[in-house]
């Protein structure tokens, strides 16, 4: 009989404790902090001017070398230019929702 109280506690109260617990800290650790949204916000400054200043070394190349044809996205390109708009709008939605 001593056995059976201390048991059925344990299955109805203890267990889905344990699950739930665990639950919950696996959803809080698959969020993004807010240390990791400025880093982000960071780095895609950092992109941002990194892909002007490349913008810059190919227009010089180009002006010296009329045969040079840029391999990668270009600014002026609609079909490059669609991905960085929809980034450019998540991050003022974002910035207007804090």
């Amino acid at each position: 009989m001593g056995e059976e109280v201390f048991i059925i506690p344990v299955i109805f109260l203890g267990l889905p404790w344990i699950i739930f617990h665990y639950i919950t800290k696996w959803k809080t650790a698959a969020t993004i902090t807010n240390d990791d949204e400025v880093l982000l916000e960071e780095l895609y400054q950092l992109a941002k001017r990194l892909d002007e200043r490349m913008d810059t070394v190919e227009r010089l190349v180009a002006s010296d070398n009329a045969e040079f044809k840029p391999a990668r996205l270009q600014a002026d390109r609609e079909i490059d230019n669609q991905p960085l708009r929809e980034l450019d709008r998540l991050l003022a939605e974002k910035g207007t929702r804090k």
